[in-house]
């Protein structure tokens, strides 16, 4: 058997390096010339603000309706419906379905066919008014939190009109999606969409009154706007399958890192190798035509790392978007025999993997609200802007960092990686300057010595950035913009946007108050906002670091400034159960209690069961690979020992190895079956058991891994019947 699978393993390198790059070839116009992206993009999605088939009308009669937050009129979703219809029919669609983003982090589906009878009995293509807007899946096994009973099971998916309808193709036919809210029963939100559109509404009142007041009157809506980075990692199919925690958990659970990995820092935007290339490529047509705008692609830090960016788009449908780009990735590998790993830290020792999600503000006029100009310490209106972000990231960071927890997201921050669980904002040393000079009642002086001189003719001088990207920073104003970077990788982006939109509009409404109560006693705007912002930023600065965010100097200063530290998913999870810190999310309507208290439970036995399936899966390996692999060993030395005796000869170095198998395997025998009495031990109380998880039996499954990389380390390949990290990030 052990020779069978070390042949196995030995087959899996030779399938991995003989591939070939999938040839991809772009459809053809008329001339016979490869079709531009602006030929095929969006071809695969149906919007009915733009469609020629729907009057421009009914169009505006449910732009209307959507503007002012109430239902259409059954006769306009039928026009919707029927052009639809013909559209996704038209396009080779048997089927749609409601897409939804229930409480798992991913995608739900139930697919319906356009086939049914008309009222003489012919069969027919349609979808009615009512199944566009309104569908009622069975929710009984979806996450609920204890939201609801069992017999309670009703759900119901409702149309959302701001985000296009779309098509997913698979091998014999195609599908159209329609994306959706779902609620319960009784109208709580057990997806992620709803309250992210509730959040995204409260904070355009919001914005739009803060830029009324100080003279943007002919602002009459306030966009948020996203763009969501996406790293992964690339590994050969059959490495992936050979390796069961891989399979089960998303990340190796043990693995002896390989001498180079990422030290030579020479992966990041190298050269993109050939395989590899011929997937993106792919990926990016299959994107653009489902609307998606990819914008860039790049090798990332680690070995078998990437990175794919999407260009600005409003927030509801970049969540939307950034769900389907996570699809596309794994549908789009598998046919290059690839697989993709989201996790946020699928090897150890070298970088996770995050997704940084670029967030601004942008009014009906195009004007973006973080757009400092070219001086920005004549900006009032910009600079008041960044404080009141800035006061949201210091009075709600608790509810900030649980938005981005999680069990893979644990892995990487504060690891040197990525930034620390402390929620700070990077402002940079011109901003930073002048909140100071505000602050202490000071003339801030600009530095224009800001070009940098590169030395020859030959190349452009470049002006310095004056928001220079901190990469320690969880919140980094980035020159426009602000970047989360602290999101994990596999994360649906809605939930950490609606506690970012939230948070943002309970501050700005109370900069609304004081603005109004300063302009009604005769102060001028500029003095009203000057006044904000030194009234926001005089408490507010605690929460602004421009230093390394990875040092523990930091993580002391933090402490010294009241900054809260939640190093785990437990701990910040926590915060949940305390009232106060989430009042103000039940205030502004976007969640209610209950269904803050859905999350809550459902986010800690999220947690438990990733926990309890990553430590049983490496129970099963460490008895079903690593301690045979060791046995065989040991079987092998224990022969060239006996042999070397009888003819007087010395087996030092083979009883020293023979010793060290043996200790390393006991070692870990003991441990695994004490981890097993722990796993099958009562644990009632979930708070608990979380936190004994996350500081307790995390630490002895890292005792665990060390032994198995030993244990690699010691075995020879032959005798090795798992894929290494050698194989898995260096070969394909």
């Amino acid at each position: 058997m052990m020779s069978e699978l070390r042949d196995c393993v030995s087959q899996l390198r030779s399938k991995a390096t003989s591939r070939t790059p999938r040839q991809f070839l772009l459809p053809k116009d008329n001339r016979g010339f490869a079709k531009k992206v602006s030929d095929y993009y969006g071809e695969l999605t149906f919007d009915f603000k733009a469609t020629d088939d729907i009057s421009d009308a009914v169009k505006k009669e449910i732009l209307k309706a959507l503007d002012e937050g109430r239902g259409i009129k059954k006769e306009h979703a039928e026009a919707v419906a029927k052009a639809v219809t013909d559209w996704a029919v038209n396009n080779g669609a048997t089927h749609f379905c409601h897409w939804f983003q229930p409480l798992t982090g991913g995608t739900a589906e139930k697919h319906d066919a356009f086939f049914q009878f008309n009222k003489q009995g012919k069969p027919m293509e349609k979808l009615s008014a009512g199944q566009l807007m309104q569908g009622e899946p069975d929710a009984s096994s979806f996450p609920n939190g204890g939201s609801r009973s069992t017999f309670e099971a009703r759900g119901y998916t409702t149309w959302d009109l701001s985000s296009p309808m779309f098509l997913i193709e698979g091998t014999n036919g195609r599908t159209l999606c329609i994306p959706t809210a779902f609620v319960s029963y009784n109208g709580d939100a057990l997806d992620v969409k709803t309250p992210l559109l509730r959040s995204i509404s409260k904070l355009n009142v919001a914005a739009t009154k803060f830029l009324n007041l100080v003279g943007h009157t002919e602002t009459t809506s306030v966009q948020v706007t996203c763009g969501a980075e996406q790293e992964y990692f690339l590994i050969d199919k059959a490495f992936y399958f050979a390796r069961p925690d891989l399979v089960m958990t998303g990340r190796t659970l043990f693995g002896a890192l390989t001498t180079r990995n990422q030290q030579l820092e020479d992966h990041y935007f190298g050269l993109i190798p050939d395989r590899i290339l011929a997937f993106m490529q792919e990926l990016d047509y299959e994107l653009h035509r489902l609307g998606i705008p990819a914008k860039t692609r790049h090798n990332e830090v680690a070995p078998a790392q990437f990175e794919l960016a999407p260009i600005f788009s409003e927030a509801n449908v970049a969540a939307d978007n950034n769900q389907m780009i996570m699809t596309t990735l794994k549908r789009v590998a598998e046919k290059h025999d690839m697989m993709v790993l989201l996790h946020e830290k699928p090897f150890a020792g070298i970088n996770g993997s995050g997704k940084h999600v670029n967030w601004s503000m942008c009014d009906n006029t195009g004007l973006n609200l973080l757009e400092p100009g070219t001086e920005p310490q004549h900006n009032l209106r910009f600079l008041a802007t960044i404080a009141i972000i800035v006061d949201a990231l210091h009075r709600h960071a608790n509810p900030l960092r649980m938005a981005i927890s999680g069990a893979g997201n644990d892995h990487r921050l504060g690891a040197n990686e990525a930034p620390p669980s402390i929620i700070s904002a990077y402002l940079g040393d011109t901003l930073d300057k002048i909140f100071h000079a505000i602050t202490e009642d000071k003339t801030f002086s600009p530095n224009l010595n800001n070009v940098i001189d590169l030395g020859t003719n030959q190349l452009a001088h470049l002006l310095r950035d004056n928001t220079d990207r901190n990469r320690t920073s969880p919140f980094a104003f980035t020159g426009n913009k602000f970047e989360f970077r602290a999101v994990g990788s596999s994360q649906a982006i809605g939930f950490p946007m609606t506690i970012l939109n939230a948070a943002v509009t309970d501050t700005m409404l109370e900069a609304n108050s004081y603005l109004e109560e300063q302009l009604a006693k005769g102060a001028s705007v500029d003095a009203a906002l000057m006044s904000l912002i030194k009234k926001i930023m005089s408490h507010s600065f605690q929460a602004v670091f421009n230093g390394d965010g990875y040092s523990k100097e930091w993580v002391a200063e933090a402490q010294r400034r009241g900054l809260p530290n939640q190093r785990t998913t437990p701990e910040s999870l926590k915060t949940m159960t305390d009232p106060g810190s989430y009042q103000f999310l039940v205030n502004l309507g976007i969640f209610k209690r209950e269904e803050i208290d859905t999350r809550y439970n459902i986010l800690l036995e999220r947690y438990i069961k990733i926990r309890e399936i990553e430590l049983e899966t490496m129970i099963d390996m460490i008895h079903q690979f690593v301690i045979p692999s060791g046995l065989e060993y040991k079987k092998v030395l224990a022969k060239i020992i006996k042999n070397q005796t009888s003819i007087g000869i010395s087996s030092q170095f083979e009883m020293e190895a023979y010793k060290k198998v043996t200790a390393k395997i006991d070692e870990i025998h003991v441990l695994s079956q004490n981890l097993v009495k722990e796993l099958n031990a009562d644990h009632s109380d979930h708070q608990k058991y979380a936190e004994k998880i996350a500081q307790e039996l995390m630490l002895v499954s890292t005792t665990m891994a060390v032994i198995c990389n030993d244990l690699e380390e010691l075995i020879p390949n032959q005798f090795y019947n798992l894929p290494k990290y050698y194989d898995m990030l260096f070969l394909r």
